[in-house]
């Protein structure tokens, strides 16, 4: 019995910090200004990032080509309008939390 309420546990606090982790993440991209262009599910400016995390699921490559497109700016994946660099007022930090979390989505 005992072993069955630690896996009960368990099991509740991985999903609470899920989240936990989304709630979070979604302030930092409100704070870090990522919303303006963005939304979790549907094309604002720019892609969804449901999008984006379904067009890079499986790519072994794909975190470090967003941290660096998200740092220095970009355009042609998703259309002619392009993104400009985040790099100088958005911490490294930051920039790996939000491109983690949306390629996490599903």
């Amino acid at each position: 019995m005992k072993g069955f309420i630690a896996v009960i546990g368990t099991t509740a606090a991985m999903f609470l910090g899920g989240a936990a982790h989304a709630a979070d993440a979604t302030a930092l991209a409100q704070k870090d200004g990522c919303l303006a262009c963005h939304s979790v599910d549907k094309k604002v400016v720019g892609p969804a990032f449901k999008d984006v995390a379904k067009k890079y699921a499986g790519n072994k490559g794909a975190e470090a080509m967003l941290l660096k497109k998200v740092k220095e700016g970009g355009s042609g994946t998703w259309g002619a309008i392009p993104m400009p660099p985040n790099g100088p007022r958005v911490s490294d930090a930051d920039i790996k939390t939000l491109v983690d979390w949306v390629l996490s989505l599903k």
